[in-house]
């Protein structure tokens, strides 16, 4: 049921009744002669306005749209991409966040540039299309902006409660098209693009407070499914906005831990062989069948016990089944990269003391990939092409110098678990600021346990943090990816944020998994609507 093809641009707006079919041929044909972009030929002759053209542009690739005239963008998140990479690629950081940046873009569907910006990042790529024209000219003047020192760019018609809450003062209304901008006050991040709307009232989405616990003993019922309030930049076609409106996220599972804690699925190959007494075992992790073979050859030569995976989700898994003595990491993966994989790793206390070599090539377009090592964790890092004797070196000396952890990994295990149930029974008592404390504290102890994740993705959904819960959600299903609650939910969460392709990758997922027939015919009829 996957989109095969992109609808063309023309007949969406002829659907939508933004275009009459006189006024789109004389466009098509312009565009042809001039090699302007039909959406940006039509808004600049004034045919169509701008969020008719982005509501199209959303439908067609199936992101959300972002208005340029209304953002508020912090200058200084500039800097995580060089200017030229912004001009070649047509796209501009509008916001950075600790864990993600979120991408005004002419090509959103262009995924090679969006691994790359993930890779050299090490930050979850959220991609919104823009308008090419305007972005160019946005593109422009924030680096020239960002160039003179200055702290903020602010689009023409940027609301003054956006403006407020990224802690600015009002500027008079400048002249239409110019940028204006405003001394800050004391600066907070802009606006987060969120879950979409014609023409909402504008707002931010930021972390929000949990509610206070009732004064009265009896525990209340969970809250319902709060809808954060939507940014007034971010456009996404109407039918989506309907069908996100009429599905919400569902708790019925929130509390099942029937299983282990840290139950893994879908793991590769046969059970290996247990370790010969003082025997160390070694996890290569690269997409590249000649390199795993040709180091698994020396290093089992050499008395190693080896294991491999190819995928960021499979190493993952077999991290979490088993840990290893020491990794052989490649830092470009298929679907989890390698230094979020090691980020994931080390900031915990459970898989923190595993030493990480991370092989690969360096990335010199942008930044390189060395710089980053100190951020994630990584013992040594080594170029490719490289020699195995500096593999075989690095190994054996992070192994020398490994140190093990104070606790057992069951004590550890247990911990985490404690974290679980605690966080179960605050929400269930309507203690929700309690509730989320204690499952970030279980992931910290235990970054790679499912249940965790899934539970604190839902209880971010409730309370309208949508990001932050599909971030969740997805971490969830690196490790469990056939857990159908998460899927569904996550399903909901991306058509909540205006990421329609998601939505329908998702939903076809969760079919496959679904329960019984009446939830896959459910799911079908959902996926006809989306298609």
């Amino acid at each position: 049921m996957s989109q095969d093809a992109k609808k063309p641009l023309g007949r969406i707006l002829l659907q939508q009744r933004a275009v009459t079919q006189a006024q789109l041929d004389a466009a098509l044909e312009e565009a042809r002669a001039t090699g302007v972009p039909l959406a940006t030929k039509l808004t600049d002759s004034g045919t169509v306005s701008e969020v008719e053209a982005l509501k199209a542009l959303s439908e067609q690739s199936g992101v959300p749209g972002i208005d340029l005239n209304q953002v508020c963008i912090r200058l200084a998140d500039l800097n995580i991409l060089p200017r030229e990479i912004a001009v070649r690629h047509k796209l501009l950081p509008v916001l950075v966040r600790d864990d993600r940046i979120f991408v005004a873009m002419a090509a959103p569907t262009e995924k090679k540039v969006i691994d790359e910006l993930e890779f050299v990042t090490g930050k979850r790529v959220f991609p919104y299309i823009a308008l090419a024209g305007p972005l160019q000219r946005v593109i422009a003047q924030a680096y020239e902006m960002s160039d003179r020192g200055e702290a903020y760019y602010v689009g023409p018609q940027c609301p003054p409660e956006v403006l407020r809450k990224a802690g600015l003062s009002i500027a008079p209304k400048a002249p239409e098209g110019a940028a204006t901008h405003a001394a800050p006050a004391v600066p907070r991040p802009p606006a987060v693009p969120t879950n979409t709307g014609p023409r909402p009232a504008p707002a931010t989405i930021e972390p929000r407070p949990a509610p206070a616990k009732p004064a009265a003993s009896p525990p209340r019922p969970p809250p319902a499914a709060r809808a954060p309030a939507p940014d007034p930049s971010v456009v996404v076609d109407d039918a989506l906005n309907r069908m996100a409106a009429a599905d919400e996220l569902t708790d019925a599972d929130f509390g099942n831990t029937g299983k282990e804690v840290s139950v893994v699925t879908d793991l590769p190959g046969d059970k290996p062989q247990a370790p010969k007494a003082g025997q160390r075992t070694v996890l290569i992790v690269d997409d590249e069948d000649e390199i795993r073979r040709l180091l698994r050859r020396v290093l089992e030569s050499r008395g190693f016990r080896v294991r491999e995976a190819d995928r960021g989700n499979t190493a993952l898994k077999l991290v979490k089944e088993e840990p290893p003595d020491v990794m052989i990491l490649d830092a470009m993966l298929p679907e989890v990269h390698g230094f979020d994989i090691a980020r994931r790793i080390k900031g915990s206390e459970r898989y923190g003391k595993i030493p990480i070599v991370m092989v690969s090539a360096v990335y010199r377009g942008w930044r390189f990939a060395e710089d980053l090592k100190a951020s994630y964790g990584v013992d040594t890092f080594i170029e490719k092409p490289f020699k195995i004797a500096d593999v075989v070196s690095a190994v054996e000396k992070a192994l020398e110098h490994k140190k093990e952890s104070a606790e057992p990994a069951e004590k550890i295990s247990a911990e985490a678990e404690r974290h679980l149930a605690a966080g179960i029974a605050a929400y269930k008592a309507g203690d929700f600021e309690k509730a989320a404390t204690h499952l970030r504290e279980g992931t910290k102890i235990d970054p790679l346990a499912y249940r965790l994740h899934f539970h604190l993705g839902l209880l971010y959904g409730k309370q309208g943090q949508i990001f932050e819960a599909i971030s969740e959600l997805e971490t969830a299903l690196d490790i469990n990816n056939k857990h159908f609650p998460a899927l569904k939910n996550l399903a909901v969460l991306y058509q909540k944020a205006g990421f329609r392709n998601k939505a329908i990758e998702t939903w076809e997922r969760a079919l496959h998994v679904a329960p019984d027939d009446a939830t896959r015919q459910t799911i079908k009829e959902h996926l006809l609507g989306l298609l």
